[in-house]
């Protein structure tokens, strides 16, 4: 049998190809990342009155509301002081990714019903805040840094004890920001994902499955290049950095930051800060991501009313005509959507008063 041997000139050139392959595909994988990532970090512009089911500040105006603005980084964001009479004390509140400030109004006059001083904001690149996009996870702790930096140059926020409740996004800032050392008495978080790593990797996985370990290099030197070694800032370094009361909350079910694996309630072992308490959500309909403050009848007003849109979709081909969604927008009760589960605001309420 004759033995075939390859020369050294045909090894390289095999060598060659491969190393060609392997610098396109990477190539394509980063552009691929590149897109998805721009995808999922878009700005985030205020809904049109006609286009949305939320509960508006319209329809609550006789709760007076100052407006403020604060840097934070190069942008300008807006931010809103409600019930400033008030001076039990001050709760700031960290929305999620894909929402506004005003998308927690139902929260917000919650607190302010209950005596407390209300500060939100719209994050970098979202509603009336500046910004072409909302940048990535770490962007929700850096706005918060500068919010709470604000606060603590204004009389007299400066003055009251600072309660911080966040949801998702903001959920991990109110967590985080306790690395850096502001007075804070007590966190509500919900939904919150326990790193900006941790949380790509969970997504990189849903979309690439077993390859997606291989998308960490890339992620990490985008995410160092757009925030430095704000990406190392985790949610349990910033809950050991200190003894504040913080009540981590998330849905067993929660279909956006998995309960078992980026939630800041799966770093349970990690976490030696003896002022913690940990709350599952198991029951039905209320242990999904954006559901856990709301109230039963809200839940299943808001399903109803789905079923409803998507009949309206599916009956005109998807090309709903405007007169028709403007309608279906102008029956919706926006106060029956934003209705919260009081018992579930009630501990939140109590936790917060406990650490005044």
């Amino acid at each position: 049998m004759r033995n075939i041997s390859f020369s050294s000139r045909t090894t390289k050139k095999v060598l060659i190809i491969i190393l060609l392959l392997l610098l396109v595909s990477s190539l394509g994988l980063m552009g691929f990342l590149k897109i998805t990532y721009d995808r999922s970090f878009p700005r985030v512009d205020k809904a049109q009155p006609a286009s949305t089911g939320y509960l508006r500040y319209s329809d609550v105006a006789e709760y007076t509301r100052r407006e403020v603005e604060f840097k934070s980084g190069v942008n300008i964001l807006k931010g809103y002081l409600y019930g400033e009479q008030n001076t039990k004390g001050l709760v700031v509140i960290s929305h999620g990714l894909g929402f506004g400030s005003e998308n927690y109004l139902a929260e917000i006059l919650y607190f302010v019903d209950k005596g407390w001083c209300v500060f939100a904001y719209d994050n970098t690149g979202t509603h009336a805040s500046e910004g072409k996009s909302t940048i990535g996870p770490s962007q929700s702790l850096l706005d918060l840094r500068a919010a709470l930096t604000y606060i603590h140059s204004i009389s007299p926020l400066n003055s009251l004890n600072i309660m911080l409740y966040g949801h998702s996004w903001g959920a991990y800032a109110v967590t985080a920001i306790l690395e850096y050392n502001f007075t804070i008495s007590a966190v509500a978080s919900i939904a919150g994902f326990n790193s900006a790593m941790g949380l790509l990797q969970e997504q990189a996985s849903g979309l690439l499955g077993i390859i997606s370990p291989i998308t960490y290099p890339f992620l990490w030197i985008q995410q160092k290049i757009l925030f430095g070694d704000v990406i190392d800032v985790s949610a349990t370094d910033g809950i050991n950095n200190t003894d504040t009361p913080v009540m981590i909350i998330h849905g067993v079910q929660d279909e956006a930051v998995s309960y078992y694996r980026a939630g800041i309630i799966a770093h349970q072992n990690e976490i030696n800060n003896p002022n913690v308490q940990y709350v599952a959500i198991t029951e039905e309909n209320h242990n999904g991501h954006n559901n856990i403050p709301k109230s039963d009848a809200a839940i299943k007003y808001i399903k109803l009313l789905n079923q409803e849109y998507k009949k309206l979709y599916e009956s005109y081909n998807k090309m709903i005509p405007d007169h028709l969604r403007l309608k279906y927008y102008e029956d919706v009760d926006r106060f029956q959507v934003s209705e919260l589960d009081v018992g579930f605001m009630g501990e939140i309420n109590s936790f917060f008063e406990q650490h005044l």
